[in-house]
Order: structure tokens, then C-alpha cells, then sequence
């Protein structure tokens, strides 16, 4: 099968707020020549960087292509939020994987903030890790599914603080009255994706992973032993991950049918003064309110209000991302008018059709493994999959990769040209729920 990764619009970072504010610069030269390992894994984001660590840390050899540069894709540019979960109402699944199924998934959503949380203290990578999140109430039927979130996480013994916030409280949270309530959790929280993302590499490296970047998979020839092939080289290996979400292109029509790329936007005001930066969130924490059509939101280390949403499905970005943004940032703290915005960016997110992450292996390859589509639970369900695709290609502990791989993951219809449009009228159809 000849097929491309899409090509690279720039060789360096997208021009992001966390671009500009990255404590280490790495670079690893593009593949070259003739390589041998276990296991072969494309994709320098988080679901490959994760794997790769994982293992490397059970003994395996390891080689990493990457199309662009190390955390090029959403890996760097997402909000930076850590929240617990891995997927958007996994009680969906119960048909398929009955009551203890869907319990494990939720617990192995509290896994995975604490895989994050520990692989940062293992190998010290500097993040500016913040704990404490809240979830942000703009409809009563959202105050009382806290209710219901908050009694489901005490059933499943969550270890960490969590407090319900009536309205009249809201203000210890957030300087804006424009929301009804909250649920505060103190096992989630925030943390620079970019930074993280480049001690994950260094870490990588230090445990004999051969990383490559500016290294675009042009073929892939599958058989009991894969061979990737790149402009300038191969890689011949047992196992092959597939870890390229949003950014797959036509690399693998089966999956890339399964994912659709939606832009997601951010952009950052110049740093704030300290007092204002205590009115807008006096405790420091990541929010998210529950629309579909969401706001998430948070402070920088150095006092920036990072300010992302608009999920577009369209496939076109807004021409000015802070005229598009500020607007809506205004309506949540109309006490930043006139405020400068330094940064805006985007970049492509994958959303699954059932909003679950597709962890598993291809049904006619079975040494192919891949994950993505993580719906915008990415930054810990990345590396909660890379624990289960070594645990799967490692030959132990399968049962629990084996749990994602039971769930079906329609295609979406229409192919590449109808399959965004399609998309943008069903989730116009659940933004106009949203109203009521």
C-alpha cells in the first residue's frame, strides 16, 4: 500500500503561546538508511511518545518516526487541561460490556491522570503541573448531573477531593456570573502539553528509544515483519502502533475512516496583573463548562488567560482565530476588554463517532496496533493508551486493551469529502439541544 502522511505546512512548532515558552529544544535528525527493532511506532505526539516509554520500560527496542517535529500536532497545542476520564458517557457501552466493563473504563479514566502525574516525577520534567479543575454549570439539567457525577465517583472510590458548588459559591471559584454551579476536582488539573511533551521525548531517549522526526511514512509493507518506509529510509519490526490520530491522512484508509479532524482554537492574553488574575480564577484551576459547543479555560504559569473552544467541523479555520475567540472570551469576563491577546493558534483534534478512544490492533494485521479519536480527552487518554498497547504487544495483562478492542467503532459515511459536512449538521442538531 503507497500512501502519504499529509505533507508538513512548516518544519518547526505552530506559532502558539507554548511554542514561545518551551524550556528545552530538541531536534532529531530525519530517518536514514536501514533500521531493525521490536517495535516500529509513527507518530510523535502523546500516544506515540507514551508507548515508546512504555515499552522501552519493559525491555523492548524501539523506533519512532515522526512526520513533522515531537509533539507538532495536538500533543502541543491543546488546552492543557488533565482531566479525569476517557470518554464522553461510557454508560452507552453497557450493552457490550455490561456493568463491570463500563466500571473499569471509568477507573482506568482516574488511571490515567495518575500515569501522567507519575511519569512527570519520574523522569522530573519541568510542566508547571497544577492541580485542581472544575467543571462549569450553565444549564440546571448540568447542577444536577454533578449531582449524579459526584455520587457515581464516591461509588467508585475516587481518591481524590471533590466538592459540589451551589451557585452562591461560585465566586471562590470564578470571577463570572454567568455559571450556576460547579464540581471541583482536586485530582485533575493543568499543565504546559508542549513542555510535557518534550521531557516525554527526552525521557524516551534516555531509555534507548531511537526517536526521528521530519521523517513522513511514504509505504508500509505489512507481513509477519513490517517495513516503513520513509523518503530517506526503513525500519523493519515485529509490532507496528499507529499513533497518528487527527494527522493520519490516508496512511490507513480502514482507520482514518474511523477519526475526523476538528479544529479546535486558543488563544492567549498578554500576562495579567496578579490581582486580576486572582478575580478571574482565584484558586488557579482549569474549568470547562458542558456545552457542545464548550469553553475551557485557564491560567499560565505566567499569568496568561488561556482561552480555547469552537470546535469547527467543517474543515476550514476562521480566518482571524482571536476575532472568532475574544468575543466569546468578553461574554465569560467582560472585565478583559481591551485586553491584548499575544497568541492565537488552532489545530486538528480526532473525534470518534461514539466519542470512545479506538485502542486496538487491525483485524487482518494482527502485529498493527493503534490508537486515537480521543474526543478532546486527549492529553490523559494518550497515555493511558500507551500503558495498554505495551501491555497488549508486551504479552501481558491483554484483557484490558482487549476491553477497548470489544467496542464496535462505526466508519464515518460519505468518504473524505461528505464526511465533515455530515458531521457538522449532527453536531449542529446536539448545539441546538443544547439551547433547551
Amino acid at each position: 500500500m503507497t500512501t502519504r502522511q499529509p505533507a508538513a505546512s512548516t518544519q518547526n512548532h505552530a506559532p502558539s503561546y507554548y511554542a514561545a515558552s518551551i524550556n528545552r529544544t530538541l531536534d532529531y535528525a530525519p530517518l536514514q538508511g536501514e533500521h531493525e527493532a521490536d517495535v516500529c511506532i509513527v507518530g510523535g505526539g502523546f500516544s506515540g511518545l507514551n508507548t515508546a516509554i512504555e515499552l522501552a520500560e519493559r525491555g523492548l527496542s524501539v523506533v519512532l518516526l515522526e512526520a513533522q517535529r515531537i509533539g507538532w500536532g495536538a500533543s502541543g497545542r491543546n488546552g492543557g487541561q488533565l482531566i479525569r476520564g476517557i470518554g464522553h458517557d461510557v454508560e452507552q457501552f453497557q450493552p457490550v460490556l455490561g456493568d463491570e466493563g463500563v466500571d473499569a473504563l471509568k477507573r482506568m479514566g482516574f488511571e490515567a491522570v495518575d500515569i501522567v502525574r507519575q511519569r512527570i516525577e519520574r523522569y522530573g520534567i519541568d510542566c508547571d503541573l497544577t492541580w485542581g479543575y472544575c467543571d462549569l454549570a450553565t444549564k440546571q439539567r448540568h447542577v444536577d448531573g454533578f449531582e449524579a457525577d459526584y455520587a457515581d465517583l464516591k461509588r467508585l472510590g475516587y481518591p481524590h477531593s471533590l466538592r459540589r458548588v451551589p451557585k452562591d459559591g461560585m465566586g471562590e471559584v470564578i470571577g463570572s456570573d454567568r455559571y450556576l454551579g460547579g464540581l471541583v476536582d482536586m485530582g485533575s488539573g493543568h499543565l504546559h502539553p508542549l513542555n510535557l511533551a518534550l521531557g516525554e521525548a527526552a525521557a524516551a531517549q534516555s531509555l534507548g528509544v531511537r526517536l526521528f522526526e521530519r521523517s513522513a511514512v511514504e509505504r508500509i509493507d505489512y507481513g509477519t515483519q513490517v517495513r516503513v518506509h520513509t523518503a530517506q529510509g526503513s525500519v523493519r519490526a515485529g509490532q507496528l502502533v499507529l499513533a497518528c490520530n487527527a494527522y493520519l491522512g490516508n496512511l490507513n484508509p480502514t482507520l482514518a475512516g474511523k477519526v475526523l479532524p476538528a479544529g479546535s482554537y486558543i488563544i492567549a492574553t498578554e500576562p495579567l496583573p496578579e490581582t486580576l488574575g486572582r478575580e478571574l480564577l482565584p484558586q488557579n484551576m482549569a474549568v470547562c463548562d458542558q456545552r457542545v459547543a464548550l469553553d475551557y479555560f485557564r491560567l499560565s504559569a505566567d499569568g496568561r488567560l488561556l482561552f480555547g473552544g469552537a470546535c469547527h467541523y467543517s474543515g476550514r479555520d476562521p480566518k482571524d482565530i482571536a476575532a472568532y475567540m475574544q468575543p466569546k472570551m468578553l461574554e465569560v469576563f467582560p472585565q478583559l476588554q481591551g485586553t491584548r491577546i499575544d497568541f492565537q493558534w488552532g489545530g486538528m483534534i480526532g473525534i470518534g463517532a461514539n466519542r470512545l478512544p479506538q485502542i486496538g490492533r487491525l483485524p487482518d494485521q494482527p502485529n498493527v496496533y493503534y490508537a486515537q479519536a480521543y474526543s478532546g480527552h486527549g492529553l490523559n487518554a494518550t497515555h493511558l493508551a500507551g500503558r495498554l498497547l505495551a501491555e497488549a504487544i508486551s504479552g501481558k495483562l491483554e484483557g484490558r486493551f482487549d476491553l477497548f478492542a470489544r467496542v464496535p467503532h462505526p466508519t464515518f459515511p460519505g468518504g473524505q469529502r461528505l464526511r465533515s459536512p455530515l458531521l457538522a449538521l449532527g453536531m449542529l442538531w446536539y448545539r441546538l439541544k443544547d439551547q433547551f
